[in-house]
C-alpha cells in the first residue's frame, strides 16, 4: 500500500491533500519559501499524528510540521531540492486547551492559537505569555515555544518550557514518544496520546518540580540596561531546551505552559519624539528605576507609520470589525484563492490589490490624535503600563514633556485599540506594497534583530550606497526588549541578497543578534550552538531539513 493511501486509511481522504492546488497555501511560506510536498495531511487527534509519524518513518519520508504557517522566515514549509519525499503535517485541527492547577499552567495541543488562549484565559481572569501585538495573525502556542518567539508583553520574554511531549526520530531511526509534560499518563505511546487528548487525568497526576514552564527570569534579565548583550536571540543557548527552541526538528503533540494574572488597571500612552537620544534615555529610565515595567512598549518609524496606515488598513479593519477569532479563517480563504488565481498572469495578486482598492472608500481609521502626531514627529511609542507604573510613567512624561524633549497623550480605549492595530499592521504592510506596487518593488528583506541591551545608537543610519536600493525602510518592534523589526522594501533589479549580506556585515559590528524571535528558518545561518542543537534532537535530519541553511540531506550528508 502506498504512503498517501496509508494516510488516507488513519485520517479520511478529506485530510489528504496531493495536487499543487489544494496543497499550495501548505508549501507557500506567509512573507515568503515554498517548496514541493508528497502530501500534506491534516490529522484530528493526538493518535492519528502518532500513527502518521510511524508511517512516514518507516518509509522513510521527510517530515514537516506546521501549525498556523504565520512564520516569516519560511520555517514551517518546504524549501529547495531534498533527497526524500516530503510528508507535511498540518496540526490545525488539533486545537485542544486543557487548563490545570486552577489554571495557572494550561497544556496546549500543537494546533491551538494564542488567540484561543486569550479569549478563554480572560474569562478566568489571566494573560497568556504572548498577546495579538507582535507579527502573526493566528500564531499556534506550540510553534512559538518551538521557535523561541517573543512576542510585545515586555516582562514575559521569549516563548519556553521545560515541560512537553514529543516525537522524536534517534540515530538509528527510531521513532519515540518523549513524555516531558509532567503529568503521569501511563507508559505505552497509545495510552499516553488517548488519555491526553480525552483529558482522563487528574491534578494528583501533574507533576510540579524544578522544571519551568515560563522565562520566569526575563525581568531581571531585560533590566539589566548596561549589559553587553541582547535580552533575547533564538540562539541563545539558556533558551534550547526539549520542544523550546526545536524549530519543527521534533514532532511535539503538547506543551505545558504558565498563564498570568491580569492586571488590575491599565493605561496607553501615544509618545512622540524629534530626538531618538530622548527614547533612549526614557526606556533606560523606565528599566532601571521604574519598580513597575510596562504591559509592553511598542516603537514605530514615521515611515512605518505611513506604509501600515496605507497597506495595513484592511487589517486593522477586519480585526477591528470582525474580531481575531474569524481572521485565521479568512486569511485562509485568501490563500485558497491566491492559490486559484496564481497562474493567471492578471490576477495573480488580484486579493491584495482589490483589498488595497476597497479600502480608499473606507473612512479615516486611525485615531486624530495619532495623525497629528505624525505630522510633528518621526519616532512614535506605544507604551501601555499597567497598575502602579501609571502613576510613574505619567511622572516620567510629563517631567519631559516640560523640559520640551517630547510629547504625549493618555489613549482612551478606542484609540488604545487602534493605535495598537496600526503597529500589528505594520507587519504586513511591506507585502502588500510590494504585491500592489510590482514595477518599482522587486522584493523586500526583512530581519529581526536583537540589539545589544547598552545600545545608545538603537536607530539605524544605512550607508548612503545601500539607501539608494531601498524604496522604503519599515522600522518597528519592541523597544524594551530592543528587539526591532526592520523590513526594507528593494528597488526593483537591485540585489536583495548583496544588499542583505551587507547589512547583515553591519549587524556584526554592532554586536547585534539575529534573528532574534522569528527563529533562522531558511533565511538565517544557523549559529554554532543552534545548528548542534538541531543535530541533537534530530540525528538523522528527517524532521525540517534544511532550516538554519543546513544540509537537507539525509543525516546531514552534504552531497
Amino acid at each position: 500500500m502506498s504512503v498517501v493511501a496509508q494516510l488516507k486509511n488513519i485520517v479520511g481522504n478529506r485530510h489528504v491533500k496531493t495536487s499543487p492546488r489544494a496543497t499550495k497555501r501548505f508549501r507557500k511560506g506567509f512573507r515568503s519559501g515554498e517548496g514541493e510536498v508528497e502530501a500534506v495531511v491534516i490529522p484530528g487527534s493526538l493518535l492519528e499524528l502518532w500513527q502518521i509519524l510511524q508511517v512516514a518513518v518507516a518509509a522513510d519520508r521527510i517530515i514537516i510540521m506546521q501549525a498556523a504557517n504565520t512564520g516569516l522566515t519560511e520555517g514551517s514549509t518546504p524549501k529547495g531540492q531534498y533527497d526524500r519525499n516530503v510528508i507535511l503535517v498540518s496540526t490545525r485541527r488539533m486545537n485542544q486547551l486543557q487548563f490545570i492547577q486552577n489554571g495557572d499552567q494550561v497544556i496546549s495541543f500543537p494546533g491551538a492559537s494564542l488567540f484561543d488562549l486569550e479569549k478563554q484565559l480572560g474569562e478566568m481572569g489571566r494573560q497568556p505569555h504572548s498577546v495579538i501585538g507582535s507579527s502573526c495573525i493566528g500564531a499556534s502556542i506550540v510553534g512559538g515555544v518551538c521557535n523561541s518567539s517573543g512576542g510585545s508583553l515586555v516582562e514575559r520574554g521569549p516563548a519556553y518550557t521545560e515541560l512537553s511531549l514529543y516525537a522524536q526520530i534517534d540515530e538509528n531511526g527510531q521513532l519515540s514518544l518523549v513524555n516531558e509534560l509532567g503529568v503521569e499518563l501511563g507508559d505505552s505511546p497509545e495510552d499516553i496520546l488517548t488519555r491526553l487528548q480525552q483529558g482522563k487525568f487528574d491534578e494528583t497526576d501533574v507533576v510540579a518540580d524544578h522544571r519551568s514552564a515560563s522565562a520566569s527570569d526575563y525581568v531581571k534579565i531585560v533590566r539589566d540596561v548596561d549589559a553587553d548583550t541582547p535580552a533575547r536571540f533564538n540562539a541563545d543557548k539558556s533558551r534550547l531546551y526539549g520542544a523550546s527552541g526545536c524549530a519543527g526538528k521534533l514532532a511535539v503533540f503538547a506543551v505545558r505552559v504558565d498563564t498570568f494574572p491580569s492586571y488590575a488597571r491599565e493605561k496607553t500612552f501615544y509618545v512622540g519624539t524629534k530626538d531618538e537620544d530622548v527614547f533612549t534615555d526614557l526606556r533606560r529610565a523606565i528599566l532601571s528605576e521604574f519598580k513597575t515595567l510596562p504591559v509592553s512598549a511598542e516603537y514605530m518609524h514615521a515611515e512605518a507609520y505611513d506604509i501600515a496606515a496605507d497597506y495595513g488598513k484592511d487589517t486593522m479593519v477586519m480585526i477591528d470589525k470582525l474580531g481575531t477569532a474569524r481572521l485565521p479563517q479568512f486569511f485562509a480563504l485568501k490563500g485558497t484563492v491566491d492559490a486559484w488565481l496564481e497562474n493567471i498572469p492578471f490576477l495573480s495578486k488580484f486579493t491584495d490589490q482589490f483589498l488595497q482598492f476597497a479600502m480608499r472608500f473606507w473612512p479615516e481609521i486611525l485615531p486624530k490624535r495619532s495623525r497629528e502626531f505624525r505630522q510633528k514627529y518621526p519616532h512614535h511609542l506605544i507604551l501601555k503600563m499597567h497598575d502602579g507604573g501609571i502613576e510613574e510613567a505619567q511622572t516620567l512624561l510629563e517631567s519631559l514633556k516640560a523640559q520640551g524633549k517630547l510629547d504625549f497623550f493618555e489613549c482612551n480605549p478606542r484609540e488604545a485599540k487602534m493605535v495598537g492595530l496600526h503597529r500589528f499592521a505594520a507587519a504586513g504592510a511591506a507585502i502588500r506594497y510590494l504585491n500592489v506596487h510590482p514595477k518599482e518593488a522587486g522584493d523586500i528583506i526583512a530581519l529581526d534583530i536583537a540589539l545589544r541591551r547598552n545600545d545608545k545608537h538603537w536607530f539605524e543610519k544605512l550607508p548612503a550606497d545601500i539607501s539608494k536600493q531601498i524604496v522604503a525602510k519599515l522600522y518597528y518592534g519592541h523597544f524594551m526588549c530592543h528587539v526591532l523589526h526592520q523590513d526594507y522594501i528593494v528597488k526593483k533589479g537591485a540585489d536583495p541578497a548583496k544588499i542583505k549580506a551587507a547589512m547583515l556585515d553591519i549587524l556584526d559590528q554592532r554586536g547585534s543578534e539575529y534573528p532574534a524571535e522569528h527563529n533562522v528558518g531558511h533565511l538565517y545561518k544557523a549559529k554554532p550552538d543552534l545548528a548542534n542543537f538541531y543535530k541533537e534532537l534530530d540525528p538523522t535530519n528527517s524532521m525540517n531539513p534544511g532550516i538554519g541553511k543546513m544540509s537537507r540531506n539525509k543525516h546531514y550528508a552534504e552531497h
